[in-house]
């Protein structure tokens, strides 16, 4: 079962497609919500207010994805989704690229924005830093301190990361751990006297 995914670490440097005196600007922009989507939107749009089309693709999600390819007053299917190709070809998620295009006097054809798009957007990707991350869930334990010696034995067991804790007299440490190997983690502990874990739906 596949527990990781691919991201971009940063925001990618601007990069520049010409085709006939048309340029297309292409950007790629890690992001996690909507919201984060629309505000490098809105900055695009008052950088590059004299342009004429801001094209573009997202998606979000980790296992189940969500999308939206938008042409912005192209012909249909001529630029968001030749975007969105390329964040499916990179097999990349949690990523936003637009490609902003001003317009040179000759009209391209639709074959002619279909790739200038594409490849706007796969220079965009080409250059950004990717990553794979883990997926992971997330646990908390509780129990109380004359356990914690044998928790923290099996934390360091095991490698697991701790995101968050407090030993005082009844301790809680919350965990994230690979998909992967949740299951087996969260049995040693519900098997661990004195030790309650839980799995948290963040």
């Amino acid at each position: 079962m596949k527990d990781t995914y691919k991201s971009i670490t940063k925001p990618s440097s601007e990069v520049l497609f010409k085709d006939r005196n048309s340029k297309f600007f292409g950007y790629a922009f890690p992001v996690k919500t909507e919201e984060e989507i629309n505000i490098y939107l809105e900055e695009l749009k008052t950088k590059h207010h004299k342009a004429r089309h801001w094209c573009y693709a997202w998606q979000l999600g980790k296992e189940d994805f969500h999308y939206r390819a938008n042409d912005d007053g192209e012909p249909s299917n001529s630029a968001g989704m030749p975007i969105y190709g390329q964040i499916q070809s990179f097999e990349v998620t949690n990523i936003l690229i637009v490609v902003v295009r001003y317009f040179g006097g000759v009209k391209l054809g639709v074959g002619g924005l279909i790739n200038a798009y594409k490849t706007a957007a796969q220079m965009a990707l080409e250059a950004s830093e990717t990553i794979t991350r883990s997926i992971d869930r997330v646990f908390l334990i509780k129990f109380d301190y004359p356990e914690m010696n044998v928790v923290m034995r099996m934390i360091k067991e095991n490698n697991l990361n701790v995101l968050d804790q407090k030993l005082e007299l009844d301790c809680k440490i919350i965990l994230s751990i690979r998909k992967n190997e949740a299951d087996e983690i969260f049995e040693k502990f519900d098997a661990t006297y004195k030790v309650n874990i839980k799995e948290l739906d963040l």
